[in-house]
Parts: C-alpha cells; sequence; structure tokens
C-alpha cells in the first residue's frame, strides 16, 4: 500500500511534465511521419486545379501527405477554388510572378515529406500512382529522381523523357528545323524518339510535370536553381543528380494524365521565345561552357526573327501552332 501510494504521489507531481514531454513527442513523430510533399506551382490554373487536387485526394490512399498550392499572383479563380474547395491545402500567395523554379522552392524549403513531388496543376494523378511511386523509391535507394508514364487525356503516350542539350541540338531546335526534320539525328537523340516508355530505364531527364525527389537527394543536391524563371529548371536539377552521383529514373510503372498538347514541336511567341532562350543560354553556359554559350548566342536573333514570323501566322489563324 505504501508503494502504489508512493508511486502515485510521483505521477501526481511529474503529471504535467510527463505530459509536456509526450506533446513534444507527438509533434515530433508528427513531422518525422510525413511520408510526401506534393508541390503545385499555379498561375492561372482554375481550369485544371480542382482536378489535380481531387486526384491527389484519391491517391493519398494511406501515404501521410501534404499539399502545397504556390500561386505567382494568378488574375484569374485559381486561388479562390482552392481556398474555398480544399482546406486541407497550405496555400502560398505570391504577389507576383516568381517564376517556376522561385515557386517551388518556397514549398520546399519549408515542406516535411521524406519525398518530395513537383506536379503540374494540368495533372490528374492514377489511383495509385503515389503509392507506387513512393514504394519504387523505397525499394530503389540509388535514385534520386523519379518520373513516371505521362499520356494526353486520349490516352497516347506523351513524350516525357529527354537526354541532355548539345550545343548541335539546341542550334537546330533555335532555327526550328526539328519541326521540319524530326529524323534528323541530334534531333532524334535529344527528343529520345526512340525511347521504349514501356520499361523502366535510368535516363538523363524526367518531364518536370511529375518529378518525385527523394528528401536525401534535395539534401545532397539542393534546391531548384532560381536563375531560371521557366523551362530548363528541371533539366538543370536532373542534370546535378546525376553529376551528384545519383540516378533519375523513368518508370511506366505509375502514369498521369498531362492536358499538355501532345506535339513537342509547338514554336514560341516573341515574348515566350525571349524568355526560352534566356534559360536555354543559362544552362548551356552553366554545364556546357563559355563556348558552347558563346555560339549559341549567334543564333538567338534567328530564333527571334523566326518566332516574330510564326507569330504572324497564329494571329492570323487563332493562334494555330504550326508544326
Amino acid at each position: 500500500m505504501c508503494k502504489l501510494a508512493l508511486t502515485w504521489a510521483l505521477l501526481v507531481s511529474s503529471g504535467p511534465r510527463l505530459l509536456k514531454g509526450l506533446k513534444y513527442r507527438k509533434i515530433w513523430a508528427m513531422n518525422r511521419g510525413i511520408d510526401l510533399s506534393i508541390i503545385i506551382v499555379s498561375w492561372n490554373s482554375e481550369k485544371d486545379i480542382s482536378a489535380c487536387l481531387s486526384s491527389i485526394e484519391k491517391a493519398k490512399q494511406n501515404l501521410n501527405a501534404e499539399v502545397f498550392v504556390v500561386d505567382n499572383s494568378s488574375s484569374d479563380g485559381t486561388v479562390g477554388i482552392v481556398e474555398s474547395n480544399f482546406h486541407g491545402v497550405n496555400m502560398i500567395k505570391n504577389s507576383n510572378n516568381a517564376g517556376f523554379a522561385k515557386a517551388n522552392n518556397q514549398a520546399i524549403s519549408i515542406s516535411k515529406g521524406e519525398y518530395v513531388l513537383i506536379l503540374n496543376p494540368d495533372t490528374i494523378l492514377n489511383e495509385n500512382s503515389l503509392t507506387d511511386s513512393i514504394e519504387y523509391m523505397k525499394q530503389n535507394s540509388e535514385i534520386g529522381v523519379l518520373g513516371c508514364a505521362i499520356h494526353n487525356p486520349d490516352g497516347s503516350q506523351q513524350f516525357s523523357v529527354r537526354k541532355f542539350p548539345t550545343l548541335v541540338s539546341q542550334i537546330l531546335v533555335l532555327c526550328k528545323l526539328h519541326n521540319f526534320f524530326p529524323n534528323l539525328w541530334p534531333i532524334k537523340k535529344y527528343f529520345a524518339l526512340n525511347f521504349d516508355y514501356t520499361k523502366d530505364q535510368v535516363v538523363d531527364q524526367v518531364m518536370g510535370a511529375f518529378m518525385l525527389i527523394s528528401r536525401s537527394c534535395l539534401n545532397k543536391v539542393g534546391l531548384l536553381d532560381e536563375n531560371f524563371w521557366i523551362w530548363f529548371e528541371d533539366v538543370d536539377y536532373c542534370k546535378r543528380v546525376k553529376n551528384a552521383g545519383l540516378q533519375v529514373v523513368y518508370s511506366p510503372k505509375m502514369s498521369i494524365i498531362h492536358n499538355q498538347s501532345q506535339s513537342f514541336a509547338r514554336l514560341f511567341a516573341v515574348k515566350e521565345q525571349k524568355i526560352f532562350n534566356k534559360s536555354l543560354l543559362y544552362y548551356m553556359k552553366k554545364h556546357n561552357g563559355n563556348l558552347a554559350y558563346i555560339i549559341l548566342h549567334i543564333y538567338i536573333p534567328i530564333s527571334i526573327a523566326l518566332s516574330a514570323f510564326v507569330g504572324i501566322f497564329e494571329n492570323k489563324s487563332n493562334k494555330l501552332a504550326i508544326k
């Protein structure tokens, strides 16, 4: 009886401290237990965001996942749709268009998941895409970045895998020759036109519409390079991952739908071309050196002139892309 009374007295006297300790341990366990952080950067995405977020809810299944939408100053109803209908989503609202890389980094920096998924707002996840992707990564610890099969809404395959850019391939792209001579060897190789999308393979780069990154990879490689406002930030990241000795892998075991034009050959309007050129030049200087940068610079005026020419026809044909 004396021992029982003494034990009870100790519990009563130390109760608050025990409860406090349990509280902190619970918070720590919750933080440690987040399996996946999903990051979506939106800009005027009201037509797509609901379907995307709804598909995430179904695909999460038993995963402990957090979802971020980083909105780059949309002028449509994107923010309102998310805030009204998806209360569990962490919303970050930028007052200006910060660009794709910087906006993703805003969420990555505060995310807690063991894995981080960069996902486009115009995608729809299949029901098992998240759980299967996480399991695949756990079974293959050498993978830094995982890409999945990406389909058009009609079920056809999107070309989501490419080789790294070379000087010759990018000269041909800037001159728009890939639209007319897709079987030229440098073009065929760069766009990986012979790639077998039915097999698991180690690749150079996967499309940034779905890029699953392990936390250990992020710790080793770092965040996206914010010098890329848009275009080539995903290519650059895959390059850095491979340079760090990790793998970039494509697997058809998981798949999503991506509401993007099926053709890779769409020509850019002048403004878009200038942004594309800036990102391309930065990438080439960073990874291919000053000589490649200087040579490629010669073709920049040609690409802009061709884009202006294309823009005339786009305006007269309801902006129908010339392929």
